[in-house]
């Protein structure tokens, strides 16, 4: 009998666990949101559910709006949607609902960690919860009080409960569309009758939703695997729901990166890989138009290479429209280089000149009006700061297939960068905590930033909503009013590190009263100097087995500069002209005397001899360390730097004598045989001739004792050599 009895007892209680696990197993989450329009925030709030598998049902989408600004009172309209949407669901026992507001919000887990959190609850409806009273400040004091970690004032962008309690609630009492649908919310909330009847609760402890505005100070990232998740430290909660609520935008949208695994340690950038144009499958005549436009806002160096990077882009020319704007005269000859060279290659060209006194705002505003015009599907803005080394960044960027991305550029060397991670509450730059790691590729990936610059890509489609966007603001210079014009139709702006396409040029010093103005940028813009100036073999005489050339004893051959070096070098000091007279008396010199005299400017006389004495520091040094193995002197120290000219008529030949050096340098700076005939120098010691120089390359010798030394007659034309004597 007791068995009999233990047996029935055991199987009912089997039983009714069965049936309560039924009972489990049978609640369903729907995830529910009002959305009028897709913009950018809609799509990353659908990505977050993807990723987690939630059931989504989207109500709204088409209608427009009537709820007034989300950044004030408003958003009734909300309310009313979801009475007309949610009948078919006001008798399911079974079925979990929640509300989310979706153009500020990810999920950061699955259907089963809500209903979990949810269950623990005890309650029928659960509210996300905030530490501000909106919009209705003298409310504050009749809601419950909770401890000084948990968060007491109700926030309507998520809730969560029972279907039926959740259809009866917003059918509670009429709305209009313009009325606060918070204020709504908080109303039933606080009268007590209510709360009990539908036993409703807060989410005090931000189990499940997280707000972020007043909030971002206890809030960290985590990752677990490819999982990434937010983390409050205030009270311990991992919430499934985050809502960038109020005006802290921004933060939220750079937290999005990494939450729904967007970004993680282990897998770096997921959501890089998704929703791709694959543009290099496509045949070439069936490639999306391009605009590029072009600006050039002040005098900038070394533009001659930016014309001819933006010309060598690997895209089809008969698919790119051109449109420069530039307002500095300086740079006409080099926009009409740009033009000869690229003639009738574009689709279409059109050039704004400073005589037409367009500003930069409206010459902006111009550039997107003109892509609109021409049905182009892309609109790719460069300005002449920016130095395009990656052939491939236009099909790079388009790959991406955002609305705005930007690739990430920087000065060389400095944190200085063409993107700003945050901002502060003037709207200007703010050092976001990931803006180190994103500038030196810590972290590489696809960055969703509130503000980009210098080189943006944005899609055409996008271009009616931005429409006057660079005076969208008169606070701002016109890159940030665009930004916030963008920022304000939640138009995502996006920056990649994913590659290296280029850099930025530093053009705030730069002196334009030279000939070649470039040839005194050393300082603000060596990358640049160096791609234009210095030979490109230069390095290999540096490698650790590298074979360098001894024309004579103790003689090394070196290349050093590049043929434009020596072209524009020579044209500085001629157009200087102040060419010293080849006699010994030299009122340029301490003494007044010069022993071996030769026609020659100094650097000293046209302001290169603060340059010079880097280039020998720089490139020269390294050399010489090389070659005199044990000789050791940083800074090399050099008080006669000079260019020294040879000419039949003027001083054809130098007799012999020993250079007042621990060595010297001889540098080669145009071509014999071509430029000049006759000219080297022979090495009297060892009877050693050098008569046929390379343009761009470098003697380097002892100066005293050894290495008496002549130069020899030049019999045609004008030869041209570097001279300087190193440590005397």
């Amino acid at each position: 009998m007791f068995l009999q009895y233990f047996c029935i007892s055991l199987a009912a209680a089997i039983m009714c666990c069965v049936a309560n696990d039924t009972s489990a197993e049978k609640t369903d989450l729907l995830i529910i949101t009002v959305a009028t329009e897709e913009n950018d925030g809609f799509r990353l709030f659908l990505r977050s559910t993807k990723v987690y598998g939630l059931n989504v049902k989207v109500f709204g989408l088409g209608s427009v709006w009537e709820g007034g600004s989300m950044d004030s009172i408003g958003g009734g309209h909300k309310i009313n949607i979801l009475k007309e949407n949610l009948k078919p669901f006001k008798n399911n026992a079974n079925l979990l609902l929640m509300f989310v507001d979706s153009y500020d919000l990810v999920f950061t887990d699955n259907k089963d960690a809500i209903i979990e959190k949810f269950l623990k609850f005890d309650a029928r409806v659960v509210f996300s919860a905030e530490d501000t009273c909106w919009p209705d400040r003298s409310l504050a004091d009749k809601y419950p009080v909770v401890k000084d970690s948990e968060k007491r004032f109700l926030n309507s962008g998520g809730f969560i409960g029972y279907a039926k309690e959740v259809f009866e609630l917003i059918n509670y009492q009429p709305i209009d569309n313009t009325d606060d649908d918070q204020l709504y919310y908080t109303k039933i909330f606080l009268n007590r009758a209510l709360r009990h009847e539908w036993n409703i609760k807060l989410d005090t402890k931000a189990e499940i939703f997280q707000n972020l505005n007043f909030a971002l100070g206890e809030i960290t990232l985590k990752y677990k695997g490819s999982h990434s998740y937010l983390y409050n430290v205030k009270t311990g909660a991992s919430p499934v729901v985050v809502h960038g609520n109020g005006p802290i935008k921004p933060e939220f949208y750079r937290l999005a990166n990494y939450l729904a695994d967007g970004w993680t340690v282990s897998s770096g950038c997921l959501s890089c890989k998704e929703d791709l144009l694959d543009i290099r499958a496509l045949k070439e005549s069936d490639y999306p138009v391009v605009m590029v436009a072009m600006f050039v806002e002040f005098a900038t160096p070394f533009i001659r290479e930016f014309f001819e990077r933006v010309a060598s882009l690997s895209y089809p020319k008969d698919k790119m429209d051109v449109y420069i704007h530039n307002a500095v005269a300086y740079h006409d000859k080099d926009v009409a280089t740009f033009l000869e060279n690229t003639k009738g290659k574009y689709r279409s060209v059109r050039v704004i000149s400073p005589t037409d006194n367009v500003g930069e705002a409206v010459a902006r505003n111009w550039a997107m009006d003109e892509c609109t015009k021409k049905i182009c599907q892309y609109l790719l803005s460069v300005d002449s700061i920016v130095q395009i080394t990656n052939p491939d960044m236009l099909l790079d960027l388009m790959e991406q297939n955002r609305s705005i991305i930007a690739p990430l550029l920087k000065r060389p060397g400095k944190l200085w960068s063409n993107f700003w991670g945050a901002l502060n509450k003037d709207n200007f730059y703010a050092r976001s905590e990931d803006y180190m790691d994103i500038i030196n590729y810590s972290r590489v990936g696809l960055w969703n930033v509130p503000h980009v610059t210098n080189l943006v890509l944005i899609h055409g489609h996008r271009l009616p909503a931005l429409k006057d966007g660079y005076t969208y603001s008169k606070d701002f210079d016109p890159d940030m009013a665009f930004c916030q014009k963008a920022r304000s139709e939640t138009i995502f702006i996006y920056l990649t590190n994913r590659n290296n396409w280029g850099h930025l040029i530093y053009p705030d010093e730069f002196d334009t009263s030279h000939l070649h103005n470039e040839l005194f940028e050393i300082f603000s813009n060596r990358l640049d100097w160096e791609n234009r100036y210095i030979h490109k073999n230069y390095s290999k005489a540096l490698e650790e087995n590298a074979v360098i050339e001894m024309p004579c004893p103790d003689v090394y051959w070196f290349p050093i500069v590049t043929e434009t070096f020596c072209d524009e070098f020579v044209a500085e000091f001629e157009n200087f002209g102040k060419w010293s007279s080849g006699k010994n008396e030299d009122p340029r010199l301490a003494g007044g005397y010069e022993n071996v005299p030769t026609v020659d400017i100094h650097m000293n006389q046209n302001g290169f001899e603060r340059h010079w004495l880097h280039f020998l520091r720089e490139y020269i040094r390294p050399l010489q360390e090389k070659v005199f193995t044990g000789y050791f002197h940083d800074p090399p120290h050099a008080i006669m730097n000079f260019i020294v000219r040879y000419r039949p008529d003027e001083q054809p030949l130098l007799r012999p004598h020993h250079d007042a050096s621990t060595y010297t340098i001889n540098i080669a700076l145009n071509r014999p045989g071509v430029d000049f005939e006759g000219g080297g120098c022979r090495f009297v010691r060892y009877n050693c001739s050098i008569t046929s120089p390379r343009k761009g390359w470098m003697f380097m010798h002892p100066g005293r004792l050894t290495h008496y030394h002549e130069g020899l007659r030049t019999t045609k034309g004008t030869r041209y050599i570097m001279i300087s004597f190193v440590d005397p």
